[in-house]
């Protein structure tokens, strides 16, 4: 499946860093960055979970809500949101079924070597459920301003 902007957002159950389930129906009404990332603490993961804890109290302030969903276990997002003392929602997704309906699991390579990963994008989501906005080409150090800048423009 290929995403597209005005698509409505794929409907999505996955376990918190807490193990609670949450719903994207959580979120219904409201502004929702869902963001994708390959693996907890790597570095450019951790620019990105860095940069947009930065940002949160701006994205409180205004309603938008951020969540990030790698396929690593609810420990490892545990471990991760406390080290880097993170207070957004981490999903997992072990079974890569949200990776895959969102069209981020992919082909990628390394040094000749393929395998099958995360394509780091982001999805803002609206009020209505539909997507205002697809980042693919995600800096993880500019990434959290680069997307405020884009909620104040869809906000006014």
């Amino acid at each position: 499946m290929s995403l597209k902007e005005n698509d409505k957002a794929p409907p999505f159950e996955l376990p918190d860093q807490d193990g609670k389930v949450r719903s994207i129906l959580d979120w219904a009404g409201q502004w929702l960055l869902i963001y994708f990332y390959p693996k907890d603490d790597t570095p450019g993961c951790t620019a990105e979970a860095c940069s947009l804890q930065s940002r949160l109290p701006d994205f409180k302030n205004s309603d938008l809500n951020v969540v990030g969903i790698s396929t690593d276990s609810v420990s490892s997002h545990r471990k991760f949101a406390d080290k880097y003392k993170l207070s957004f929602l981490l999903l997992s997704d072990e079974q890569k079924e949200v990776v895959d309906l969102y069209g981020v699991w992919v082909k990628k390579s390394f040094m000749g070597n393929e395998f099958m990963g995360i394509a780091r994008r982001s999805f803002l989501i609206n009020p209505d459920g539909h997507i205002a906005r697809i980042y693919t080409k995600v800096d993880p150090a500019t990434h959290a301003d680069e997307v405020w800048q884009n909620f104040l423009a869809f906000t006014g």
